[in-house]
């Protein structure tokens, strides 16, 4: 999928703000008794085990490309293995799957996207979600800072181009032969603390970063990202900041 690491405790520091779109994804899913569930790209594991309540008699798979991600689960008691994204496919019995903010990773899911669907059983439920916010400032404001001179070419990031738009993943998907439910939600999260856009970045598209650069040189363009960020999302007079995310969700039935 990518090389990129990641920190489970810095990406649980907002398990409230991302775990509701799970859980809204999932209230979409229609499925009743199915064999086996996979969660794919479980992260931490922390929403894993609502698979396991939600579908107490199924078979719960937990994957995820991440070597810490995969440690972390295992540690919270998810038997999580690691595999990436790209070299899964469905078996005869996955009736179930569920991709919470992981295919934004793989510029190669709307491809994986039909296979997938081709080889779910009958009646399988195949459900998505992605952020939709990468042409919002926090990351357009990334960008425009890696690409000066002190950083071009030596930090990778994604585009606007990394997700598809929801009447795009519903036709895809719909032409793969399923039953489509698309939708996107903008979640205008509150924020706190002294740049909280930054820290909330920090676990998710800040990653490469991390990983381009030595601990001298993150600090430093962290530096210089955190004001821009704050211009961008100023503090309210109660001291917190409102951060809109939107996100894209789609629930597909295999007939």
């Amino acid at each position: 999928m990518t090389s990129t690491t990641w920190d489970p405790s810095l990406y649980l520091d907002f398990d409230d703000h991302r775990s509701r779109p799970f859980h809204d994804l999932l209230a979409r899913v229609r499925a009743e008794d199915p064999r086996r569930v996979v969660d794919l790209g479980c992260g931490p594991g922390h929403l894993t085990s609502v698979l396991f309540a939600r579908w107490p008699d199924a078979v719960v798979d937990a994957i995820d490309s991440s070597p810490d991600m995969v440690a972390a689960a295992r540690a919270s008691g998810v038997e999580a293995v690691q595999q990436d994204v790209v070299d899964w496919m469905p078996t005869p019995e996955t009736d179930v799957v569920v991709t919470n903010a992981v295919l934004q990773w793989v510029p190669s899911h709307p491809d994986l996207l039909p296979r997938w669907i081709a080889a779910l059983p009958a009646g399988a439920s195949f459900a998505m979600q992605v952020p939709g916010n990468f042409g919002a400032p926090s990351h357009a404001l990334l960008r425009e800072l890696a690409g000066e001179d002190e950083w071009r070419g030596r930090v990778l990031l994604r585009g606007e181009s990394a997700v598809l738009e929801p009447t795009e993943y519903a036709s895809l998907l719909s032409a793969a032969g399923a039953d489509v439910d698309a939708w996107e939600t903008t979640y205008v999260q509150r924020l706190t603390g002294e740049n909280p856009v930054l820290h909330w970045i920090s676990g998710t598209a800040m990653r490469p970063v991390r990983d381009a650069l030595d601990d001298a040189d993150y600090a430093r363009f962290s530096a210089r990202l955190a004001p821009r960020l704050r211009e961008a999302y100023p503090r309210e007079r109660d001291g917190a900041t409102w951060f809109p995310f939107r996100r894209i969700f789609a629930v597909a039935r295999k007939p």
